[in-house]
């Protein structure tokens, strides 16, 4: 098969996924898709990324591979919304963590892999923070079309991801280094190998993830809301709303275009620092790219590394970074920064509603916060906030939020300069004894 690239031989830069629209021919109105959900017999209407195969034309569906991704929950939540301090009905949760493998990696994952598929790989392979190894395992074991070889760096993975990918059958390499580290080499090891990438700098991954967006569209009857709060990492989410929304007024289907803000982790703020600090913008593509290379820089000479609970994110390298520049331009988009603190007090929030959610999750609700706080969002703007993975993917930071053991808090999140619990939902020690248990309940119920 032909060779696989994802960046420009010539200058470096990712590549994108271009549609001829003319003869893809997309559909003339979003509602059309309404009429697949009565055959969701068929695999691919099945699925929450094939059912909008019509804007992601780069395959036939006979070549399309699903495992039922993209199944997910759209919740309006009025107990988070008084939270971040905007009206009831106006803040929802697009929860990704309903995926098969819990996080949202499997969107994009599925159109990877169907594209993988078409070029003949055998095996395919990542560097991981946890979830992109999960996905790209659970799709290997499933489909057994490929083999799975992931690299993870020294202890930076949590041990409910790295279950995952151990469980899935998939070779597992850890790196002595941190994510950028297992990037750099994940690239060079592809290349000299042949083995097919599947982390976002692959640009049919963000095609896939653009159906996040089709679905909160869809759950919103086609009405776009007025912004999108999603966690900033590698920042491949951002980079593939933005060209969902880009593609979709284009293309005359949708009437305008929400806001976009993409929340950074503060002990991994990249695109904060380059963005909102340093004044980097898309500019029409001419990206002064030298003001990123001296911050680059400066992080090595101090030997800075990414540092936060919110490990998904823990990144300070993001190979998406000029296409989530592209983004910002195109949803006239903001960036900001949350603590570790301020990003599980969100997520307890977030949990007391009935939706458990990972750390890196939450910053888009605790961004949320911090922009109705500044004024940037009004009482009365409709907010989606993206959950991005399942709570189950890091229990040990759920745990030691809410535990009653000094030690365990200090030793799990102290660390991270977490200095307590505001919103702990604690157990309660009582001796075994029926008249102290019903006292216990009596007082506390």
């Amino acid at each position: 098969m032909g060779q696989v690239l994802v960046a420009c031989q010539r200058c470096g830069d990712l590549l994108d996924v271009v549609y001829d629209w003319e003869r893809a021919r997309p559909p003339r109105s979003l509602r059309e898709f309404e009429s697949l959900w009565g055959r969701r017999r068929e695999p691919a209407c099945y699925s929450g990324v094939w059912r909008f195969q019509r804007l992601l034309p780069f395959c036939s569906p006979e070549e399309i591979v699903t495992v039922g991704e993209g199944q997910t929950l759209f919740q309006r939540a009025d107990a988070v919304a008084r939270y971040v301090d905007v009206q009831p009905g106006c803040l929802f949760l697009q929860y990704e963590g309903m995926n098969p493998s819990g996080s949202f990696k499997d969107n994009g994952m599925s159109a990877a892999f169907t594209h993988a598929r078409m070029t003949g790989a055998t095996r395919a392979a990542c560097a991981s923070t946890g979830n992109t190894s999960a996905s790209l395992a659970m799709y290997c074991a499933m489909t057994r079309l490929m083999k799975a070889v992931i690299f993870i760096g020294s202890g930076k993975i949590s041990y409910g991801k790295l279950s995952q990918a151990l469980d899935y059958g998939a070779l597992t390499v850890q790196l002595s280094g941190d994510f950028d580290d297992a990037m750099a080499r994940v690239r060079e090891i592809s290349g000299e190998l042949g083995i097919y990438l599947v982390n976002s700098i692959n640009p049919f991954r963000l095609e896939g993830q653009k159906s996040i967006m089709f679905r909160v569209l869809e759950a919103l009857a086609w009405d776009p809301p007025d912004w999108i709060v999603v966690p900033g990492g590698n920042l491949g989410n951002s980079s593939a709303f933005g060209k969902a929304f880009a593609e979709l007024k284009m293309l005359g289907l949708v009437p305008r275009v929400p806001r976009l803000a993409v929340i950074n982790a503060a002990g991994a703020d990249t695109l904060y620092q380059l963005y909102e600090q340093r004044g980097m913008r898309w500019n029409g593509g001419h990206t002064a790219m030298q003001v990123a290379d001296g911050y680059f820089r400066e992080l090595d000479a101090t030997d800075q590394k990414a540092s936060t609970i919110a490990s998904a994110i823990e990144i300070n390298r993001p190979v998406n970074f000029r296409k989530c520049l592209r983004a910002l331009e195109t949803c006239d988009g903001v960036v900001r920064r949350v603590t570790d603190q301020e990003i599980l007090d969100a997520k307890a929030q977030v949990g007391a509603g009935g939706v458990g959610c990972e750390p890196a999750s939450a910053a888009s609700v605790a961004g949320a916060k911090l922009l109705r706080s500044q004024g940037v969002i009004a009482a009365d703007d409709r907010v989606v906030c993206v959950l991005t993975g399942h709570q189950l993917k890091d229990p040990t930071a759920t745990v030691a939020y809410h535990t009653t053991d000094q030690d365990q808090f200090n030793q799990v999140l102290g660390s991270r300069g977490v200095r307590r619990a505001s919103y702990a939902n604690r157990a309660v020690a009582v001796p075994n004894d029926l008249g102290e248990i019903i006292k216990a309940i009596r007082l506390y119920s």
